[in-house]
């Protein structure tokens, strides 16, 4: 193993290496005029464009630890709050009234609240402000804490009524959530700013470098996680005064602690380097410690979510344990349950609309109300899907005449202004309300409120073994690539959402995803 990886070296060895690295001349030397063009750049260009504001972040406003514990407290200010609210509001609805032997519940209830929200680590940074798994966990604790108030009732013999506890607990686990989204909403907010980002110092090979700065550039990661790129350590064969992805180099993995200094970074991430591994990893880590900086490792699994992964210790070591996609059994049969139960309440509701599109559809151009279509479905079984009819009834004939103004990904065929739409198919494309038949399907069993795109037979006949992984679960009425861009998607993305989906299912993704959807259909993005 090399000197200049930096392994073999203790913790004050690694902190005592300062300034341009002399173990590596040869990397080093030719590179000595432009050197210093880098190393004076101010890093706190931190070159990510804001959505929001359309401008590149230029300054750190608030540290990512400081916004983060505001946000706890913050959160915890509001549990406290919707637990009064709720015990109050409960007590009231009961009583008409708030009698004296009641007081004390809306001081009570959020109390024992908090407490539980605490046990189950809802206000921990690492949870907090990203991720369903903050909203998981103020479930699970609203179920202990119906529980708990649901006890206390029976043991008081009657004295306590149990209507209390069926509205005031809804009430508290519903208000904390509400809260949650309207303080994710506001960190959002400041992170479109530059307020509370992670400045990120990559170290590892040039080519898994660049593969992890793409996904940490990406608009929504960068809003979302707060993980900003700010200098990258290349090996010392690849070190060149030039940036990847405009992010400067800052040295070799040798100098990753100089580079964390100059760079001002809070996070340093290390992918696929095997000079920084074991021991010497270990020893980065007291060091990064020693200066409040947090390391974050890629393990080199892509697109598996965090409910599948778990550390389980060996002979001092810690294994990294990847559990299968569970897509049987009792939490299939749960997602089949919501899917009907989801699915009447839907049609109930919408039952007026659909009929009234239905029959504007029929009045504006010739043809059926309903679009019918051959679908491939679970494990390659065909079905017909259902939709409003969007185009004029000689569509599919009219197709070969398109065929060079394509603009979709390859495999569907896509057009932003397509002659062929009607003018009531264009507001009813915009806003997916074309697709509100496919509620019957659902009910028919062959498809699902959430789930991959439904494919056509030509495409499946095109696929490869990975492309046919698609096919293990229902297709979807809406999914990752309904909230991720639509028709803007290639088909690579396209892909990539799917399989995704299909390996990381869970209820909290779906509901996640059906929420998501809300926001997609009523800004009408992506949709042609």
């Amino acid at each position: 193993m090399s000197e200049a990886s930096g392994a073999g070296l203790t913790v004050e060895e690694l902190v005592a290496r300062r300034g341009p690295a002399t173990s590596v001349p040869h990397a080093r030397e030719p590179l000595a005029p432009v050197v210093p063009t880098v190393l004076e750049a101010t890093f706190d260009e931190l070159l990510v464009p804001s959505w929001r504001t359309g401008q590149a972040i230029t300054r750190r406003l608030e540290r990512p630890r400081t916004l983060l514990s505001r946000y706890s407290r913050y959160a915890l200010t509001g549990d406290v709050v919707v637990g009064a609210l709720a015990a109050a509001l409960a007590v009231r609805v009961r009583f008409h009234t708030i009698p004296d032997t009641y007081l004390a519940l809306p001081v009570l209830l959020p109390a024992t609240w908090v407490v539980i929200n605490w046990l189950y680590r809802t206000y921990e940074r690492r949870y907090v402000g990203s991720g369903p798994d903050e909203f998981v966990r103020i479930a699970r604790a609203g179920l202990i804490l119906f529980a708990s108030v649901a006890a206390v009732a029976y043991s008081l013999n009657g004295n306590f009524p149990r209507t209390l506890a069926l509205m005031s607990v809804p009430f508290a686990v519903l208000g904390s959530m509400t809260v949650r989204c309207l303080l994710r909403a506001a960190l959002h907010r400041a992170r479109s700013t530059g307020r509370g980002l992670h400045r990120t110092v990559v170290v590892g090979r040039s080519d898994a470098a660049i593969a992890l700065i793409e996904q940490l550039r990406h608009t929504e990661n960068s809003l979302h996680h707060a993980i900003v790129p700010v200098g990258v350590c290349l090996p010392a064969a690849e070190v060149t005064p030039s940036h990847v992805h405009d992010v400067p180099v800052l040295g070799t993995p040798a100098e990753v602690l100089d580079a964390v200094s100059r760079a001002g970074a809070d996070a340093v991430a290390v992918v696929s380097q095997p000079d920084l591994s074991g021991h010497a990893l270990r020893r980065l880590s007291w060091a990064l410690e020693d200066r409040g900086v947090e390391l974050l490792v890629s393990p080199g699994i892509v697109e598996v979510a965090g409910p599948r992964l778990s550390i389980r210790p060996l002979a001092g070591m810690s294994l990294l344990h990847l559990e299968r996609p569970v897509l049987k059994g009792t939490r299939r049969a749960l997602k089949v349950a919501f899917d009907y139960s989801a699915t009447l309440v839907l049609l109930t509701l919408l039952g007026p609309l659909m009929l009234a599109l239905a029959l504007a559809v029929r009045l504006t151009s010739r043809g059926p109300a309903l679009f019918r279509q051959t679908r491939v479905g679970t494990d390659g079984r065909e079905f017909t899907v259902y939709k409003f009819r969007s185009m004029v009834i000689d569509a599919e004939a009219r197709l070969a005449a398109l065929a060079t103004a394509d603009e979709g990904n390859g495999v569907l065929f896509k057009m932003r202004h397509d002659p062929r739409v009607t003018r009531i198919g264009r507001v009813l494309r915009r806003y997916s309300l074309d697709e509100l038949p496919q509620l019957l399907n659902v009910l028919r069993g062959n498809m699902s409120l959430v789930g991959p795109r439904p494919p056509l037979p030509s495409e499946v006949a095109g696929y490869s073994p990975t492309e046919v992984r698609r096919l293990r679960v229902r297709p979807g009425m809406t999914g990752l690539w309904q909230v991720s861009g639509r028709s803007d998607l290639t088909w690579e993305e396209s892909l990539r959402l799917d399989l995704r989906y299909v390996d990381n299912w869970s209820l909290a993704l779906d509901l996640s995803i059906l929420w998501r959807t809300v926001r997609a259909v009523t800004q009408g993005s992506g949709a042609y």
